[in-house]
């Protein structure tokens, strides 16, 4: 369990953590000369059962609530400190109200400095403290009077020990199933040792024999990192009982993000521990391989690589206090707290146009530059002066669009995003996905691997669908295709891309082709080359039009790459025009010409050599604008007319017809001057 103290400046906080653990959390020179916590403080206290509590101690000024904040985010329990003396003060409720709006539901309070005052004081600021705490979340927390200056063997002190032993062991286990995500509160150098960050886990298990090659317990490595970490608790080496657990464990690769570096863990403690397994609910230091400390800050995290991913807009529910003295409006600037970190952010009402105090709604945070957090995450909002806690929420999405962010589709997405938060399942999330949802997205939403879909979902390639989706995709191209057969009969059907862009127009590439192989497989569409086209549409020939067919198909092919006009079949043949021309027209819907321009049709097999030549000439024009390490890997550059022109011998004008006539069936797009062949393009003939 891991205990963040809250209170106002000098009622006693560092002193109780002190008298309960033996660990004096003032670890800076400053800190000491002046009597105050300035940064986070941290110690550890071996609980009878076993298990080891972490308590994270917060500095009470009301210019470090940023980094109050930063401790406070993830901890299970609140020790809310009061100075009997002082009473309740303007730090108190804002650390409590903080303390609140990170979800934070179990808690005490220590009321402390009673040796400074009488009896009648205690009762009267215990009813402060009754009254501080009623509604709110705290409100049954037991209230513990302490003199934590006369030492940990004291019997008030033993007494609250002993109720955080208590609430340790009665707290439910943190899931381990989802994705690792350390918030990073600390970083620094150790000698002989490399990069140490330390913060508390948020999700998920680590374990360093499948994230880097761990040390064992009590190699060297991993004592000098416990030494490393000053104003820590030393405590005997014990193994955690989660970390024997037998099983296979899938290679886990991790990154801090958001800059998405890749980072190995040398060895890990955990709780203060030498440990090979750190998991949800711990405090956690890592020795980090191949990465500098200049490269990581506060705030910053490392995660499963597929966790997170880096954004300037999140949408999130956002609260603001009742006494929050602040209207949020369109683009009102706030500084935001989640995990350790904290970033300026604009806000977007998304739900109404502005949020009052005592309100809550659904805003777009927008930050000038990417940050990562994951659906589910608490976060802290303060105003823009950073001067004071104005609310706080809830991450729903963090891949938050910048455009069409009201629209109704879109509000109904955050709806299902908050009905999977509440009870788990990506029903809600499906049924507002009629493209369905790419596995990497839904991943990074639930926090975890997907091991089971609801009953009615498919997965598709790398996409989960709904069946009546799936289905309505389906109709959808059947419905495009029969319009294309009505209003271009003589057309032989629909390349993949033009099917795309009259039924499916933003729909994945996996799932597209997904989609088309198995209405090929259950015969509702047919492939004629490159053409789709449904059953039934295509052109029966009488015995006089096959036999003129088998004359007209060998000139066609003997002409490669400037074949004979209809009039020149005509005439050759002794047939009049039209009926060449209607025959022709029978044969493309065939699949057995191509017509590039009106009366101009080309044999299949040299339409299948034309396009290899559009192959081999693009990747040839990426090679020569890429060095060659590179060539394989580089982008489309695209065809130009010349150059087409040369390799077939052409005229710049039959060059131009037959690119252009690429571009009108959906293999090639063009670009200015070129024509580059689009990336979901089949031609199979």
């Amino acid at each position: 369990m891991i205990i963040g103290t809250a209170g106002h400046i000098d009622h006693g906080k560092s002193t109780l953590v002190r008298a309960l653990t033996g660990v004096d959390t003032d670890r800076l020179k400053e800190e000491k000369a002046r009597g105050i916590s300035i940064e986070l403080g941290y110690a550890y206290l071996p609980a009878p059962d076993g298990q080891v509590l972490g308590f994270i101690d917060v500095p009470g000024h009301e210019k470090l609530v940023h980094t109050m904040v930063a401790g406070a985010s993830g901890i299970d329990f609140g020790l809310l400190v009061i100075a009997a003396d002082d009473g309740v003060m303007p730090q108190t409720r804002e650390h409590l109200a903080i303390l609140e709006l990170v979800g934070v539901s179990r808690g005490a309070v220590a009321l402390t400095k009673i040796d400074r005052v009488d009896t009648a004081r205690v009762d009267e600021v215990t009813q402060q403290v009754r009254s501080l705490l009623a509604g709110t979340a705290l409100a049954d927390a037991p209230v513990f009077p302490v003199n934590a200056l006369a030492g940990a063997d004291a019997g008030d002190v033993v007494a609250l020990r002993e109720h955080l032993f208590a609430g340790a062991a009665a707290l439910p286990a943190r899931r381990e199933d989802g994705f690792f995500r350390l918030a990073v509160d600390r970083v620094f150098t150790l000698a002989g040792h490399g990069t140490v960050v330390t913060g508390t886990v948020f999700s998920g298990r680590l374990d360093v024999a499948v994230a880097g090659r761990g040390a064992p317990h009590g190699d060297s490595r991993q004592e000098g990192i416990e030494d490393g970490l000053k104003g820590q608790q030393r405590s005997s080496q014990q193994d955690d009982p989660r970390e024997n657990r037998e099983g296979h464990h899938e290679t886990v690769a991790l990154v801090l993000a958001p800059a998405g570096t890749p980072v190995r863990v040398r060895s890990l403690h955990a709780q203060n521990r030498a440990a090979t397994v750190g998991v949800a609910g711990q405090r956690c230091a890592l020795n980090l391989a191949g990465i500098d400390t200049r490269a990581i800050e506060r705030g910053d995290w490392i995660a499963d690589d597929r966790a997170m991913a880096p954004s300037t807009r999140i949408d999130v529910d956002l609260r603001l206090l009742a006494d929050a003295d602040t209207t949020v409006k369109a683009w009102t600037p706030l500084h935001i707290h989640w995990g350790a970190a904290r970033r300026l952010a604009h806000v977007v009402p998304l739900s109404a146009d502005s949020i009052a105090p005592g309100t809550r709604g659904r805003v777009q945070l927008v930050f000038d530059k990417p940050v990562c957090a994951s659906a589910g995450d608490r976060f802290i909002a303060r105003n823009a002066q950073a001067t004071r806690t104005i609310g706080g929420g809830v991450v729903l999405d963090p891949q938050a669009p910048d455009r069409k962010r009201r629209s109704s589709a879109r509000l109904a997405w955050l709806d299902a995003i908050e009905a999977m938060l509440t009870d788990g399942g990506l029903e809600p999330i499906l049924a507002e996905a009629p493209l369905g949802v790419r596995t990497a997205d839904l991943q990074r939403l639930t926090g975890r691997a997907l091991s089971r879909l609801p009953a009615d979902a498919l997965r598709i390639g790398d996409i989960v669908i709904l069946r009546r989706h799936r289905d309505a995709l389906r109709d959808a191209a059947l419905a495009a295709l029969r319009k294309f057969h009505g209003d271009l009969p003589d057309e032989p059907g629909a390349d993949i891309s033009r099917l795309r862009r009259m039924a499916w127009p933003t729909l994945d590439d996996g799932l597209l082709h997904a989609l088309v192989d198995d209405l090929l497989r259950d015969g509702e569409l047919q492939r004629n080359g490159p053409w789709l086209h449904l059953p039934g549409h295509s052109a029966a020939l009488s015995e006089e039009d096959e036999a003129l067919a088998q004359r007209l198909l060998p000139d066609l092919r003997a002409g490669a790459y400037d074949p004979p006009w209809v009039r020149d079949l005509a005439r050759k043949h002794n047939q009049p025009e039209e009926r060449v021309r209607v025959l022709l027209r029978k044969l493309m819907r065939r699949g057995e010409v191509s017509q590039v321009v009106k009366d101009l049709f080309y044999h299949r097999e040299r339409v299948r050599e034309l396009v290899q030549l559009l192959a081999r000439l693009d990747v040839e024009a990426g090679a020569a604008s890429t060095p060659a390490t590179a060539a394989a890997k580089s982008p489309s550059r695209g065809i130009e007319a010349a150059a087409f022109r040369d390799a077939t011998g052409l005229g710049r004008k039959r060059a131009i017809q037959i690119l252009e006539f690429f571009d009108r069936v959906g293999y090639t797009r063009r670009v200015r001057d070129t024509h580059i062949p689009r990336a979901d393009a089949q031609w199979e003939i």
